[in-house]
């Protein structure tokens, strides 16, 4: 995976078999994900490539993430189902979403259009950060750590990874990933663990 933002805009995340070719989404949707950067960090939240995606934080808390799939691209917010949404703009990232809510383009020009209710979004989402507002889990996660249902939530090539594993080898990460006191420690034990997540093994395994 790539570990700096500029590389994604020219090459892709890195995490998979289009990494730096033309049938990359990120460089399908390199136009109108230009323009969210931009406003992105007109916001005056810090970016930084975390599982190979653009990042932008608060105080090194996640509030937002840049995407592109197959058929659009976007923001994805982190505790997006706090939002209000009053214009109705935000989808839930997957059927069994809980937290994280997308905000999905198709075009430059939906971008800039877009860029006025953009900011309302973004500037809800850094106000909830700093409140320290939490997101109520909902019962059928409460075995998994919520960096995982997190990434769970906002990253599709993640998710299919994850449910590919053994029951046992998904016990595996919970363990290990929730055993740690700190967040900032059970996201760095999955960010170290992906590289086996992704290959199919559990965290004991080489």
């Amino acid at each position: 995976m790539i570990r700096d933002v500029d590389t994604y805009f020219i090459d892709g995340c890195g995490r998979c078999e289009h990494f730096a070719t033309d049938s990359c989404n990120a460089r399908i949707w390199s136009a109108p994900l230009s323009v969210l950067r931009e406003i992105l960090r007109s916001s005056g939240l810090e970016e930084e490539a975390k599982w190979g995606q653009p990042t932008y934080t608060l105080d090194g808390k996640n509030v937002a993430m840049l995407f592109s799939f197959k058929d659009c691209c976007g923001i994805s917010f982190f505790k997006g189902v706090l939002l209000q949404d009053d214009h109705k703009l935000l989808v839930p990232a997957g059927p069994n979403s809980h937290v994280a809510r997308l905000l999905k383009i198709t075009s430059e020009k939906d971008a800039r259009e877009l860029e006025a209710l953009i900011h309302e979004y973004l500037n809800e989402a850094i106000e909830i950060e700093k409140s320290g507002k939490k997101v109520p889990k909902p019962v059928r996660d409460e075995t998994i750590p919520s960096v995982i249902q997190e990434r769970i939530e906002i990253d599709e090539t993640f998710k299919k990874a994850w449910e590919a594993l053994t029951p046992g080898r998904q016990r595996s990460y919970i363990i290990h990933i929730g055993g740690a006191k700190q967040e900032k420690t059970q996201y760095n034990r999955l960010e170290k663990a992906l590289p086996k997540i992704f290959a199919g093994k559990g965290n004991n395994e080489h």
